[in-house]
């Protein structure tokens, strides 16, 4: 098994990619585990928030190599589908999901943090979509996320260059919230999902949802989409329980929906 999968107690799952002999790089057994442990993590009524980090010196190295050499024309199309339903699994869960970039996130672990919703680096981390060193271009979504995130121009520098670029590059053009000292990132990212998983569950899933189906709308119409989201919370009992925690000076009991 190269996916760890564990709960670690309020609230929170954490997926460990666990192949470092190899660097954590994905080949088609390590793409179908992280499938189910996302599967399994979105249907688990006691996780709120998922953490994804890697073993060793690597968070994910990317694709593996050798499993895409002699591909056929035919076969790279159905591997590059693959690996983006693997990680549009990410995208989509209703979730959220912290990416703790523990060291090497190139190629395909570059693709793998951009669904995630915040991505925090450890000082070691390095980025990059080395692809075209190899002949090859971003196939796991790189394409189509990373210039939604960090802006084209510094997407086609990455993408057209293939360089490296260190935890401090990353923070500074918007691709990694915070970088943290390496001893400290689990501790870190466990500590702010623990903070979420304790807000109303509900109002962290529409706020995730507000946001990224928002980005691909009109202002008019996001605006729109705000307030039917905000409505719908009303049908729930959060919006009550929440306000009266705050009122009565103690924690929120959330229950599910």
């Amino acid at each position: 098994m190269y996916i760890q999968l564990q709960n670690t107690g309020d609230g929170v799952a954490l997926l460990t990619v666990n192949r470092p002999e190899a660097l954590n790089a994905m080949n088609a057994t390590v793409l179908q585990e992280m499938a189910d442990a996302i599967n399994r993590v979105e249907n688990d009524c006691d996780a709120s928030v998922l953490v994804i980090t890697g073993t060793g010196r690597a968070f994910i190295a990317g694709a593996d190599i050798a499993h895409m050499k002699d591909l056929s024309p035919e076969e790279a199309k159905a591997w590059s589908e693959t690996g983006q339903k693997t990680v549009g699994l990410l995208a989509s869960m209703k979730k959220p999901v912290i990416a703790a970039i523990n060291g090497y996130a190139l190629g395909g672990g570059t693709e793998l943090a951009l669904a995630c919703d915040i991505r925090i680096a450890s000082e070691k981390a390095v980025f990059g979509q080395p692809e075209v060193k190899l002949g090859m271009i971003a196939g796991f979504g790189g394409t189509q996320r990373l210039p939604r995130l960090v802006g084209p121009g510094m997407a086609k520098e990455m993408l057209f260059t293939g360089d490296h670029y260190d935890a401090g590059a990353a923070q500074r053009m918007g691709l990694v919230n915070h970088v943290v000292p390496a001893h400290e990132l689990l501790t870190f990212c466990l500590d702010m999902a623990k903070r979420i998983a304790a807000r109303g569950p509900r109002a962290v899933q529409l706020s995730k949802e507000a946001v990224d189906r928002g980005l691909d709308l009109e202002l008019p119409k996001a605006l729109a989409l705000e307030s039917e989201l905000y409505g719908s919370l009303f049908c729930t009992d959060e919006p009550c329980e929440g306000c009266g925690a705050f009122l009565e000076k103690r924690e929120p009991k959330w229950t599910s929906d």
